[in-house]
């Protein structure tokens, strides 16, 4: 590969990699505020994909318009999966939450199975296979479009839990549960809207997956370990951080890419999880900031 198609696949690797942080950034709440194991994080992130793909032919409308309306979707159907599953079990450790989302993962991929069919589908848009010119380099258009967006929603994330209230009583129920109830912070609500929340990153960072990739019910497991990469490569308690990880990431699976092929992406990132465990457990970016 001459250094031309190297800088394009460098390039498209940190535009991609703002995509992977936004549905990564799920993950990352459910970690940081609940300690939570989301293992049907995969299973949410493609179904935000599918509602993408179902508004978009049933209604016409554009997937990047409606991201909003599939976030908030998506944070209405798992809220009660919280509140009837996750809630009850909030004082038996982590090990009963960690399992049941397991048990979830399962159901949500057969349910789509059956609604959906297995077979391989991608939203249809005219600028997911148009290029963006930039000078000599060549990069694909919805990969900038996403990373834009991702990048705004990124900071939204973070506005809203460093400026508001709710951000603050999230903050202190992460921190210390008990002390945030005794100053009477609803600690199970705060955590079902947390919940809520990081399934609603998830689902806007599937639709735009959805737009650059093909994907299919059995999908997720790839972008939950990329999403647990980021997780610890970037760290708790920083928004940041996660969107540095995911950049991160996505440069090193391009890089991985153009070297040893297409195959060796996903290796690339696996590596990368082992190595930052082994090496620093609570993450290269934590405690930096929020």
């Amino acid at each position: 590969m001459d250094l031309l198609g190297l800088a394009d696949n460098l390039i498209s690797g940190v535009l991609l990699g703002g995509i992977l942080a936004l549905a990564a950034l799920g993950l990352s709440i459910a970690l940081g505020v609940m300690r939570l194991v989301n293992l049907a994080h995969g299973e949410i992130l493609v179904g935000g994909a599918y509602l993408g793909f179902y508004l978009l032919s049933i209604t016409g409308l554009d997937p990047l318009l409606a991201l909003p309306l599939i976030g908030l979707l998506m944070a209405l159907l798992v809220y009660p999966l919280h509140r009837l599953l996750l809630a009850p079990l909030g004082a038996q450790g982590p090990e009963a939450p960690m399992m049941t989302m397991f048990g979830v993962s399962i159901i949500l991929q057969n349910a789509m199975l059956l609604l959906f069919s297995a077979d391989t589908r991608s939203i249809d848009r005219p600028y997911a296979a148009t290029p963006l010119q930039i000078g000599a380099l060549s990069v694909p258009l919805i990969y900038a479009l996403g990373f834009a967006i991702s990048v705004v929603l990124i900071i939204a994330v973070h506005l809203l839990i460093t400026r508001t209230r709710f951000g603050r009583e999230m903050r202190a129920s992460a921190a210390d549960p008990r002390a945030a109830a005794a100053h009477g912070v609803n600690v199970r609500g705060i955590h079902a809207l947390s919940f809520a929340l990081g399934a609603g990153c998830a689902a806007m960072g599937g639709t735009l997956i959805g737009i650059a990739f093909s994907f299919s019910p059995s999908s997720g497991a790839s972008y939950l370990l990329s999403g647990f990469a980021i997780v610890v490569l970037g760290g708790l308690g920083n928004i940041f951080a996660t969107l540095v990880a995911g950049v991160a990431l996505g440069l090193l699976q391009s890089l991985g890419g153009a070297l040893f092929g297409d195959g060796y992406r996903e290796l690339v990132g696996l590596l990368l999880f082992l190595l930052v465990l082994a090496v620093r457990p609570q993450g290269l970016l934590a405690g930096r900031g929020a």
